[in-house]
């Protein structure tokens, strides 16, 4: 039996159709490269508090190790590597707010000092969102996001709420993110009127060149040192650090030993 053409999709409804399932793929990929974003983030936050004082007091000595090195033979090219290598350690003015407080121009502050000496140090603070932020975070995400929308005026308030909920989740605020679930589902709905279909097109051709963006950002973080790390050690990276403390706590002793000996010797 024929089916009526009255009963007969259009070519519009299948194109919205498309674009539906198009734009729900295109969030559920930024959610994956904005979560990833905030774990490289966390991270290296982490990883500088708890490995960059190391770094720098590696720094320090191997200018120091020059330095002895060149006050001993007092070859123009010793000294050369000693002062460039104690220039690279002088903080230029202004920037020790980069610094993200372990050390400024008069060296380590007393926090850092103590993760070289073993001595008890207030931990460094880390983010890490619970499950319950993460369902409600992605809930968030797919119920708000701005490329739902499809007049100027409601895109820019979604965009403002999620920016709110991007806040909350980089901090791990579960409560504020039910708080904001309870807004978005008393807030208003928008009313959607039927689409033509020369404006569809054009909202596949966006979306396309959304997610190749997206792909591009997601590159860049996953070849990124944080990002590399990360992939090295997912389901444990805390272990990860803990080794590379131990690799440069080794190499500080080394150095340290290397220094007292250029010291000691006649």
């Amino acid at each position: 039996m024929t089916t009526p053409e009255a009963e007969q999709p259009r070519p519009e409804d299948r194109l919205e159709q498309a674009v539906r399932a198009a734009e729900q793929a295109l969030i559920e990929y930024e959610i994956a490269v904005e979560t990833f974003r905030i774990e490289v983030e966390n991270f290296s936050r982490l990883h500088e508090q708890k490995l960059g004082p190391m770094y720098a007091r590696l720094e320090e000595l191997d200018a120091l190790i020059l330095e002895a090195r060149a006050a001993r033979s007092g070859n123009p090219e010793d000294r050369r590597r000693a002062d460039e290598a104690r220039a690279r350690l002088t903080p230029i003015p202004g920037v020790e707010e980069l610094l993200h407080g372990w050390m400024d121009g008069d060296g380590l502050f007393p926090e850092a000092a103590a993760m070289l000496t073993d001595q008890p140090v207030r931990p460094p603070q880390r983010v890490r969102p619970s499950e319950g932020a993460r369902k409600l975070y992605r809930d968030l995400v797919r119920k708000a996001h701005p490329d739902l929308a499809q007049e100027e005026r409601e895109r820019a308030r979604r965009e403002e709420f999620i920016t709110r909920v991007n806040a909350a989740y980089a901090r791990g605020d579960e409560t504020e993110l039910r708080k904001l679930a309870e807004e978005w589902a008393a807030g208003p709905k928008l009313e959607r009127g039927p689409s033509r279909g020369e404006e569809l097109y054009a909202r596949l051709e966006w979306l396309a060149q959304r997610k190749e963006l997206l792909a591009v950002i997601a590159k860049e973080l996953e070849d990124s040192a944080i990002g590399s790390m990360l992939r090295l050690a997912p389901d444990d990276p805390d272990a990860l650090l803990d080794e590379i403390a131990g690799q440069l706590t080794a190499q500080v002793a080394e150095r340290e030993a290397e220094l007292a000996a250029l010291l000691d010797s006649p």
